[in-house]
C-alpha cells in the first residue's frame, strides 16, 4: 500500500459514532506510508473525536463548517473553498461512514459540508460503513448502498462481530489494515499500470427471457448485478469491455461498451459478433429451453391449458469455448440447488471452460447484493466465502489480470 499512496492526497470525512476513534490510527498510518491526508470532521464526529487530536495527527488544519468564511476566502483561485478542497484530493474516504451520511449521499444531499464536498466532487470515493446491525441490514440502507455502487462509489462491506451495544452481527467498522489496503487498491487503480489494457473482454449479464405469445415469456430472477460488477471490475484494470445484457435496468458501467437483447438467441449471436476476445465471462442466467411462441395472445378457456412446444437454446458458454475464435480465458457461471462442486466441476470439463464459478442459488441470492462462490479450476475448487458481489467482480478481475501477466 505505501507504494501506492505516497506523495498522494486523500481527504478524510470522519463520520459521528463510537467507530469515529478509528479514524485516528487510520490518519496515522497514511502519513507513514507517505499520504497527505485532509481532514474533514462532522457535527456528529466531533462527538466522538476532537478536532485538535485529528489536526495534530494529520498535521493540516481540520474543516468542520461549510460556512467557515475564512477557510472559503483561504482557497487559492475561487471564493468558494469548500470546491477546491473537493477537488484538491486524488482520493476521498469517509470513514466511518454512518447510516446517514451514507443515505444523505445516496440522496444527492448538500445540507453540511460532508455531503456538499461528496456531491461537488469528480474525484474517487470510498466509504467505510459502521453502524448497528439492524441499522446496516435495514432494506433503506442496502438501497442507499445499491444506488452509491451504482453511482461508482466503492462501499466497503463491514466486518462482522460484536457492537457497542452489546448486539452482534455485520456492521463493524473494517480494520485499520484492511481499510489501509482497500485505499492502496482504489489509489493503484487509479493511477497505477491497467494490467489488462490492450485486453478485450467479453462478459453476458442477466436473464434471457423467452416469449410464448406477445405479452408472456419465460423467464428466471437473475438480476444482473454480478455481471455487471465483474464488466466494471474489468473495465477499471484497463480491459476493453463488451457487456452482453438481458432485460435488466441497471446503469451502464463508465467505460463498457453494452450491447441490450432479449432472448438467448440474439445473446447468441451478439456473443458470436463481438469475438474475437481474449477473455469471455459468461455470466448471464441464459433460459435453457424456449416455446414456440404463438402470434396471438394465448386465452384461457374451457378446455385444458395450452401445450407449449419447448426447443432447447443455443448453449453460449459450449459455443464460445468450443469456438474457432476461442478466447484465451473462458470463464463460465454455474448457478446450483444442489451437489455444486461435483456439478460445476462436470460443467467446465463439459463446455470447455477454463473457470466456472459456483454459487449455490438455492438462498436469497438472485437480486442480492452479496453472494457466497467457490471458484473451480482443473486444480480443483477454492472457497471464496461470502462477500458482496463488487468483492467478488474485484477479486477475479484480479486473477484473470493475474493469469495474463507476462
Amino acid at each position: 500500500m505505501g507504494a501506492a499512496v505516497h506523495g498522494k492526497t486523500i481527504l478524510l470525512i470522519v463520520g459521528g459514532g463510537i467507530a469515529a476513534f478509528k479514524a485516528l490510527e487510520l490518519v496515522r498510518e497514511l502519513r507513514r506510508a507517505g499520504a497527505r491526508v485532509l481532514p474533514v470532521l462532522t457535527e456528529n464526529g466531533a462527538r466522538f473525536v476532537t478536532p485538535l487530536s485529528l489536526a495534530a495527527l494529520a498535521g493540516e488544519p481540520v474543516r468542520t463548517s461549510l460556512w467557515d468564511l475564512e477557510d472559503e476566502a483561504a482557497q487559492e483561485g475561487s471564493g468558494m473553498g469548500h470546491i477546491q478542497l473537493s477537488r484538491a484530493a486524488d482520493l476521498i474516504v469517509v470513514c466511518p461512514a454512518t447510516a446517514d451520511l451514507l443515505a444523505r449521499a445516496a440522496t444527492g444531499q448538500a445540507n453540511d459540508l460532508a455531503s456538499t464536498l461528496l456531491l461537488a466532487t469528480d474525484t474517487p470515493v470510498l466509504m467505510v460503513p459502521a453502524m448497528n446491525v439492524r441499522m446496516w441490514q435495514h432494506p433503506a440502507t442496502q438501497r442507499n448502498v445499491e444506488r452509491l455502487r451504482g453511482d461508482g462509489i466503492t462501499v466497503m462491506q463491514p466486518d462482522d462481530g460484536e457492537m457497542a451495544c452489546g448486539e452482534y452481527g455485520p456492521g463493524r467498522l473494517p480494520e485499520v489494515p484492511a481499510i489501509v489496503a482497500e485505499i492502496g487498491a482504489a489509489i493503484a487503480a487509479q493511477f497505477g499500470p491497467k494490467p489488462l489494457t490492450g485486453r478485450h473482454a467479453l462478459v453476458t449479464a442477466g436473464p434471457t427471457h423467452e416469449p410464448i405469445d406477445p405479452v408472456r415469456f419465460i423467464g428466471n430472477h437473475s438480476s444482473g448485478k454480478q455481471g455487471f460488477a465483474i464488466a466494471a471490475a474489468l473495465a477499471q484494470l484497463g480491459a476493453h469491455v463488451t457487456l452482453v445484457a438481458g432485460p435488466v435496468h441497471l446503469p451502464t458501467p463508465a467505460g463498457v461498451t453494452r450491447i441490450d437483447v432479449t432472448t438467448a438467441r440474439e445473446m447468441a449471436v451478439a456473443c458470436e459478433s463481438a469475438l474475437p476476445a481474449d477473455i469471455a465471462v459468461m455470466v448471464a442466467a441464459v433460459a435453457d429451453w424456449r416455446a414456440e411462441a404463438a402470434d396471438q395472445k394465448l386465452k384461457k378457456g374451457n378446455a385444458a391449458p395450452p401445450t407449449l412446444t419447448m426447443v432447447e437454446n443455443p448453449d453460449i458458454l459450449a459455443g464460445i469455448g468450443h469456438h474457432a475464435q476461442r478466447p484465451a480465458l473462458v470463464i463460465g457461471f454455474a448457478a446450483e440447488t444442489s451437489d455444486l462442486l461435483a456439478n460445476a466441476a462436470a460443467k467446465r470439463l463439459r463446455k470447455r471452460a477454463d473457470w466456472i464459478v459456483a454459487n449455490d442459488v438455492s438462498g436469497d441470492i438472485f437480486g442480492a447484493d452479496s453472494t457466497h462462490v467457490h471458484l473451480v479450476t482443473a486444480a480443483g475448487a477454492k472457497d471464496w466465502g461470502a462477500q458482496a458481489k463488487t468483492q467478488v467482480a474485484a477479486s477475479l478481475a484480479r486473477r484473470i489480470a493475474d493469469h495474463f501477466k507476462p
